[in-house]
């Protein structure tokens, strides 16, 4: 059967053999009448070349030829061994020349990226370690003295303060906050708390002006501000509280959201920094978490959220009195943020691109790190979803229309304009994001696919082992959770990387804004009865089919390691337990 089918074969080839030369006989046949017409008819009475649609059939009749010729007539007889080795011979080809290059491009670039991200992360620890040595408390660099009742002046001697609390259908917190508010230790006749409410459930409004007019009843000077309408949102409500009257005898404005609790002390500890700093235009303290002990999401959100604070806030702070205004737990200088343009709602990050318009303005900025104010942690997984959004998306957006201006900024030195715009922005707001999800869930597990790519050990291992170690100074009591923060925020990569294209090219969802859900109580009772239950979500709600995609690419990776694998690496478990983590995100088995 073998002898008949390469007999065929040959006299098949042999035949196509013959009828392409006589294909070219004619072609020259026809060439010759050609030129000889055009001959007697003259050169200048007519164009002898050949036409475009000659030349295409010609082209196309001879690359048609030149195809059968090289399947040398084995393709003509169906044979399906022979299509199967043709195409794989093909992907061999496009894997060697386009492929295979492509991914060592890739390789490159994301250890070019994991350097540049490394060396950013030992900068920021040097700062902190020098920070701490020298212990360069604020009290030491800035000027600061304790606030006293004169004996001529009284309680005149105290600046006048304005403490807004923006709201919005958070019944479940907005008493505690009021009352945290109401008992600020400072001068009666020098404080006003300001509720700007814009509840749209008529019962989460009602709440709150009744608990308005019990303080009011107390003696507190208290105002209850709604508007008719949501534009801007938290940055349209500021902008609109700072237009009434009373406003204009503030000298300064303290904010707090609506989970947030501050101590008595709060003013105490950061109204002197204001008043004997005249450059200072914000003083902000750090968020502590009462809820950080009521499920694994949460203590792995404190986690993240306390590197933030001790590290980069603190850096930005100490080095160039710069960071990202957390919008809450701080006091502007009324005139500076006036000076600044006022709270503008182009981005979803009002309050960092304050602190940036403030900063190009020449103002600085002070962040204390023992300054504690007790807030709440998002424990319904969408909730964080939505905030990790528009904390992802906000700032890329912002880096997108802020970074001409800090370029052509007259009042910031050259080296406040590099950490702005490469520390700030494009390390810590992009190439992380960025990193962390090409890299580590997509390109990493790539590898296994493809041998002759192949990625050092100290990008695969150390680099990203040192990092996580480092990350740890943020919370210590948590070390030992170390490799459950790795993979729920890599899980988190790819809804954080959507959002940061989202804000970079403003696509999408990039104006959105989703309150994040509060609890309340966190102080009185921390029981797990009074979280939702998750079954009142619906399952279609959890699902996140995105995550699921990649949970099953990185298991096929890794079960590809294990069947076919020759690295040493022993990438499969890293593999196996990364899908497993996105298995658990994608079907929203996470949080209460």
């Amino acid at each position: 059967m073998k002898l008949e089918l390469v007999h065929l074969a040959d006299e098949n080839s042999q035949l196509t053999l013959k009828t392409r030369e006589n294909d070219r006989d004619r072609d020259r046949d026809r060439d010759r009448e050609t030129e000889a017409s055009c001959h007697l008819l003259g050169a200048g009475q007519r164009d002898c070349s050949m036409s475009p649609l000659t030349s295409f059939h010609r082209i196309a009749h001879d690359t048609f030829s030149s195809f059968l010729l090289s399947l040398d007539g084995s393709f003509l007889l169906g044979s399906e061994d022979v299509v199967n080795t043709r195409i794989s011979l093909w992907w061999e080809q496009a894997r060697a020349i386009v492929v295979v290059p492509f991914f060592k491009f890739l390789v490159a670039l994301c250890l070019i990226m994991s350097v540049m991200y490394f060396v950013e992360v030992m900068y920021m620890g040097i700062v902190v370690a020098y920070v701490k040595l020298f212990k360069r408390k604020p009290e030491k660099v800035y000027k600061w003295e304790a606030m006293e009742n004169d004996a001529e002046c009284g309680s005149k001697s105290f600046p006048m303060v304005l403490v807004q609390i923006p709201m919005y259908n958070e019944k479940e917190v907005c008493e505690q906050s009021i009352a945290a508010a109401c008992k600020i230790s400072w001068p009666s006749n020098r404080i006003i708390i300001q509720v700007l409410d814009d509840s749209t459930d008529p019962a989460s409004k009602e709440l709150v002006r009744r608990e308005c007019e019990r303080w009011s009843r107390e003696g507190v000077n208290i105002t209850f501000e709604i508007r008719d309408n949501r534009n801007g949102y938290k940055a349209g409500a500021l902008r609109e509280g700072m237009k009434h009257s009373y406003v204009k005898q503030c000298d300064y404005i303290a904010i707090f959201d609506a989970d947030f609790q501050p101590e008595p002390d709060f003013l105490h500890r950061t109204v002197p920094f204001l008043i004997h700093n005249p450059k200072l235009a914000l003083v902000q303290g750090r968020w502590e978490f009462v809820n950080a002990d009521q499920c694994m999401m949460t203590r792995l959100q404190e986690m993240s959220l306390s590197y933030h604070f001790t590290v980069e806030q603190q850096v930005g702070s100490s080095t160039f009195a710069f960071f990202g205004f957390n919008g809450t737990a701080g006091v502007w200088r009324i005139s500076a943020l006036n000076e600044s343009g006022g709270w503008n709602d182009q981005t979803t990050v009002e309050d960092m691109d304050v602190a940036v318009r403030a900063t190009l303005r020449g103002w600085k900025l002070l962040y204390i790190d023992d300054l504690k104010v007790k807030s709440e942690l998002p424990c319904s997984f969408n909730a964080l979803r939505s905030q990790q959004h528009r904390w992802t998306c906000g700032p890329a957006n912002l880096f997108r229309k802020m970074a001409g201006q800090i370029i052509r900024s007259e009042n910031v030195s050259l080296w406040k304009k590099l950490y702005m715009l490469y520390s700030f922005f494009f390390m810590r707001k992009v190439v992380a994001h960025i990193l962390t999800f090409c890299f580590y869930c997509v390109i990493l597990p790539a590898t296994v696919l493809f041998p002759e790519v192949t990625v050092p050990k100290w990008a695969a291992f150390y680099l990203p082992a040192l990092i996580t170690l480092f990350i740890a100074i943020g919370k210590p009591r948590s070390v030992y959770l170390l490799a459950f923060w790795v993979l729920f925020e890599n899980a988190m990569s790819m809804l954080r990387t959507k959002a940061l294209v989202m804000g970079l090219f403003e696509t999408g969802r990039v104006q959105e804004w989703v309150v994040t859900e509060k609890l309340g109580d966190g102080l009185k009772n921390k029981l797990i009865g009074q979280v939702p239950n998750e079954h009142q979500v619906r399952f279609r709600d959890r699902v996140h089919f995105l995550e699921l995609l990649l949970g099953v690419y990185l298991l096929f990776c890794g079960c590809y390691d294990i069947i076919y694998g020759k690295n040493k690496l022993y990438l499969y478990v890293y593999l196996l337990m990364q899908s497993a983590a996105f298995f658990v995100v994608g079907f929203g088995f996470v949080g209460k």
